[in-house]
């Protein structure tokens, strides 16, 4: 069994600039977080802010968890240089017969899952049962990464399956070398 505990506090002090965004006419400031600043297209509609996503190539409602979500896959293209058609947001997957969505999958260039991230709003904390719901998600995908954040908090993990643990990793590694592992 992989044993796991939730950090309290960030590893190291990031290197990313913290991002935030304040939308005019909305008197609210979204979340700094810690994770580089993404040039994201918000709009609003009929009073609701809308972020453009990439991957999926439509508008979305801006929920504190999107905000995050967003950041998290425009990191992913930007600093770990993950093509953008090897990203799925909102994934469908089916485990025991139950429909879930996993928030972002990044696969390898041999269509393999490799990474799940498991993206949470930035005033939810981080928990074990965060840690548990990622790991039901690998039950279908089989990843050897597993990244959950709040965009403040970041637990990134690799399995390793040799030793039947959970290695906490400080970064996550740069895609190539994250895709190129098989399980």
């Amino acid at each position: 069994m992989l044993k796991f505990s939730c950090p309290k506090k960030p590893r190291k002090k990031s290197k990313y600039q913290i991002s935030s965004y304040i939308c005019s006419n909305i008197s609210t400031m979204i979340v700094p977080l810690n994770l580089p600043q993404a040039k994201l297209k918000l709009t609003r509609e009929q009073g609701q802010l809308l972020v453009w996503c990439v991957v999926r190539k439509k508008k979305l409602v801006l929920t504190p968890e999107e905000w995050v979500r967003q950041h998290v896959i425009h990191f992913l293209m930007s600093e770990k240089n993950v093509p953008l058609g090897l990203i799925a947001s909102e994934l469908s997957i089916q485990i025991h017969q139950l429909n879930r969505r996993s928030d972002v999958v990044v696969f390898g260039k041999d269509q393999h899952p490799k990474l799940v991230v498991e993206c949470k709003a930035p005033e939810v904390a981080l928990s074990d049962n965060t840690m548990h719901q990622i790991a039901h998600y690998n039950l279908k995908l089989n990843v050897d990464y597993l990244w959950i954040t709040n965009g403040i908090q970041h637990g990134i993990f690799k399995i390793n399956r040799t030793e039947n643990v959970l290695e906490q990793l400080d970064e996550l590694p740069p895609f190539e070398t994250f895709a190129r592992q098989s399980i």
